[in-house]
């Protein structure tokens, strides 16, 4: 990884954070997306400390927002002539249901869209560099999702883990047909489930839901273990001409029957385009 370049969200806690200087220690130059400013130089000064003479950066902005997604994905396309790598791996779970500015479902909204904008954003620097990767952090938790297109709002039901199921298929789904897209052009597109880690995810839902989360962290793995395979995808050659695909601990992953239908797929990613206004 020597003097390329990696774009990550949700790089400040958990295995994220554990990824990001993991790379750094293999020589690439770190750029992060991060929402709170103190998480965020906290991180960057483990960076430094870890790869002084790399230029690590941060850039601020909350990802559940369609026009600070486009804003920051236009400072670093200015600002970065290639990528070599981009991790999406930000997201959240809610215990309640509650809407953006732009009237979406934050979970959708920042679990699946982030990464749809973020990626058209950064693509022509993804281009410029190939072979270039694109990281894309799923769950297991698609086995509880379903997508309705008549409800991708989850107006007429909300349900805390069913909604965020929902969002991880959509980030397979995603993946999927981005991987298609791209055949051919240079760049791979791959997912993976880090499995349930004790990290901050889940802490700020709210309610019962978030100290029930707590508890079951006991029992769950650590960041150093959940954060593998998303270096594996980043960084192995042995991965280097594989495209769509979706692993758990460093190998192929099982999924699901929604997650590999490709017309779902296809269907999901011109709604996005609808919701982003992009084509």
């Amino acid at each position: 990884m020597q003097g390329k370049v990696v774009v990550m969200t949700g790089a400040t806690s958990g295995i994220g954070e554990v990824a990001a200087l993991r790379l750094a220690r293999l020589g690439a130059r770190l750029v992060l997306i991060a929402r709170d400013r103190a998480r965020g130089e906290a991180t960057l000064a483990r960076l430094r400390a870890a790869a002084p003479d790399a230029g690590h950066v941060v850039h601020y902005a909350d990802l559940s927002t369609l026009g600070e997604a486009r804003r920051v994905a236009a400072a670093i396309a200015a600002a970065e002539p290639r990528i070599d790598v981009l991790v999406n791996n930000a997201g959240a779970v809610f215990a309640s249901r509650a809407v953006t500015q732009e009237g979406l479902e934050r979970t959708f909204a920042l679990n699946h869209m982030s990464y749809f904008v973020l990626t058209a954003g950064l693509l022509d620097r993804l281009v410029a560099a190939t072979p270039a990767r694109i990281v894309n952090t799923a769950s297991n938790a698609h086995r509880q999702g379903h997508l309705d297109f008549d409800d991708l709002q989850s107006v007429r039901s909300f349900r805390a883990f069913a909604v965020y199921g929902t969002s991880k298929l959509c980030n397979i789904l995603f993946t999927r047909e981005l991987a298609r897209r791209l055949a051919g052009r240079g760049v791979t597109a791959n997912c993976f489930t880090p499995g349930f880690v004790a990290t901050r995810f889940g802490d700020q839902a709210g309610g019962l839901y978030a100290l029930g989360v707590r508890f079951a962290k006991l029992f769950a793995r650590s960041a150093q273990s959940g954060a593998e395979t998303l270096v594996y995808l980043a960084t192995s050659p042995e991965v280097a001409n594989v495209s769509g695909r979706f692993f758990q601990n460093c190998r192929p992953g099982t999924l699901s029957a929604e997650a590999q239908d490709d017309a779902l797929a296809q269907r999901l990613w011109r709604e996005s385009e609808r919701i982003a206004g992009l084509s």
